[in-house]
């Protein structure tokens, strides 16, 4: 029979941190997996990554949000998520490797993430002490995983470096043996007794398989687990349940249908109505929340005479009313696309505040979200019958998406989202800018935030490749609650040619145009401005976002052959 004469190797310095960083991430799985399952106890908000999630969009500064949305849109949020994935793998791996090369420290890291989710979970709106046990437990159980994950590696490295050493010092006596040994020649034996403590690659199989079993089944279990529970916790589907089977009343107030003037058939416009799927979303909820109707409840609270409740039955049976608008968020850069119009069913504000009788002095409300999130709008705004603002329950026809805010948002043309369109509401605290601010205010942006003007060309688009003839250069403008007068086009820095626009439903909705274009061939800058109802016509330097909505004339480049 023939003799393995292979020399047992140690594990080596680079294995042995490339198992620590595994240990690291999977112990970093456990907090994740371990507080999902434990938050099934505490409350759905104990989850630690969207919490932690949340926490950094609320430090983040503006610029940063502007960043993020500008590269990424609408989807920022899983972006964010994406990152944090990363950022979670790289920390947690290289804890591992610092727990095996000086411990305690690795598992010290393992700890200040537990108590940095401890802290964003119980800072999160509706949060208690209580809520923040499920990131204690998974702290804690991520702690000892790594701990003993680390030690079981420490057990193999020696054991193999033992290994190596009883094969080093036995390597004379193998040498010596023929390469084929028969049964007399026994006196070879020894040599071949360690290979027999090992496998195939010398390395002892008890203690490597006490670091693997550890490893695998905790890192298995927790994903398993952790992902069960979180789709346990986000509910989501349940409440989706519940929206399919509402019913909305027939408005008492209907919208005026939309005449054939008010769209211009040109391919590639925006629609005048967006539909809800393609809507934009852009909020501050990493997770969209979850709410039984039934027990949703609004309170207008602060500096009224009257403080009033609504359910969502109560609202449900009011004389609802039914208002085409378009809306827009701030971080809307131009040309962008963070801007949509839709046909919304609810009930006036204006109503439920005269309900409620403001007292003297008060200029704001501050509306706030179940998530926590808060928007300063001018009292004066919300009391203008010709504003139309109001809490919608409908959208496009249909009941309100989860996403855009069911069971309840709010609808305030004219201003931008950040002060004013704040979903999931449940509170209007009537109150003064003096006294208190929305949520984006002390993070560098304006308290009011009315909409600016702002055209945009849809079609063709920059970049594009057009044939010589007649081209369509179309698009849609916008100042909601002033309106859009006129809307003019230029060549090559040319002179402005009137645009064609289609008919305006209201001041509060933008407006198709249609410019027709003699194009010639080669290339050619094309740009576009706009003047509203008041006269004032569009400034044409470029103003970023921050901190009160971009400015500037939109501009595309095309090729013509």
């Amino acid at each position: 029979m023939s003799v393995d004469i292979r020399p047992v190797t140690g594990l080596t310095t680079r294995a042995t941190s490339g198992w620590a960083a595994f240990a690291g991430v999977v112990s970093a799985a456990v907090v994740l997996g371990v507080a999902e399952v434990v938050s099934l106890f505490v409350g759905a908000a104990g989850s630690p990554l969207f919490a932690v999630g949340s926490l950094v969009i609320d430090l983040a500064p503006a610029a940063v949000k502007e960043f993020v949305i500008a590269i990424f849109g609408t989807g920022d949020k899983a972006a964010l998520l994406t990152l944090m994935g990363i950022l979670i793998f790289v920390i947690s791996g290289a804890a591992g490797v610092l727990e095996s090369r000086r411990p305690p420290f690795g598992v010290i890291v393992i700890g200040i993430g537990g108590v940095v989710a401890f802290f964003a979970v119980i800072t999160r709106a509706g949060a208690t002490g209580f809520t923040g046990i499920a990131a204690i437990v998974g702290g804690v159980s991520g702690v000892v995983v790594l701990r003993l994950s680390v030690e079981r590696l420490g057990r193999w490295k020696r054991a193999t470096a033992i290994a190596a050493a009883i094969a080093a010092a036995s390597a004379p006596a193998t040498a010596s043996a023929p390469a084929t040994a028969t049964a007399p020649a026994t006196a070879s034996a020894p040599a071949t007794a360690p290979a027999t403590r090992a496998n195939s690659n010398g390395v002892p199989p008890l203690e490597r398989r006490s670091f693997f079993t550890l490893a695998i089944v905790a890192g298995a279990a927790s994903v398993v687990a952790g992902t069960g529970a979180r789709l346990i916790n986000a509910t989501s589907n349940r409440v989706a349940a519940i929206r399919t089977k509402i019913t909305l009343p027939k408005a008492a107030v209907p919208a005026d249908q939309v005449p054939t003037g008010a769209t211009i058939d040109v391919p590639g416009i925006s629609s005048f109505v967006t539909p809800n799927a393609n809507f934009y979303r852009i909020d501050t909820a990493l997770q969209v929340p979850s709410i039984d109707p039934d027990k949703w409840m609004l309170k207008i609270t602060g500096m009224v005479e009257n403080e009033v409740s609504l359910s969502f039955a109560d609202l449900l049976a009011k004389p609802l009313e039914e208002h085409l608008a378009t809306l827009t968020c701030v971080s809307n850069e131009v040309g962008g696309d963070l801007i949509g119009t839709a046909l919304w069913l609810g009930y006036p504000i204006r109503k439920l505040l005269a309900a409620a009788v403001p007292k003297a002095g008060a200029d704001m409300v501050l509306s706030t979200s179940i998530d926590g999130f808060t928007a300063g709008t001018p009292l004066s705004v919300l009391q203008d019958s010709a504003t139309n603002a109001m809490l919608a329950v409908g959208m496009n026809g249909e009941v309100l998406p989860l996403e855009h805010g069911f069971p309840v948002r709010m609808v305030v043309p004219g201003l931008y989202g950040y002060v004013s369109a704040t979903k999931w509401v449940v509170e209007l605290k009537v109150t003064k800018f003096s006294e208190d601010q929305g949520y984006w205010t002390p993070r560098g942006w304006d308290a009011k935030g009315p909409i600016k003007l702002a055209s945009r060309i849809d079609t063709p688009l920059s970049g594009a490749t057009v044939a010589a003839g007649t081209v369509a250069i179309a698009g849609v403008a916008w100042e909601q609650h002033v309106g859009v007068k006129s809307v003019e086009v230029r060549v090559d820095n040319g002179p402005w040619n009137r645009a064609t626009l289609a008919d305006s439903i209201s001041a509060d909705t933008w407006r198709q145009w249609v410019y027709r274009w003699p194009a010639t061939a080669g290339s050619h800058k094309i740009q576009v401005r706009a003047t509203d109802a008041s006269g004032s016509t569009q400034r044409q330097a470029l103003q970023p976002p921050a901190p009160n909505g971009s400015e500037g004339w939109h501009s595309i480049t095309v090729s013509v052959s």
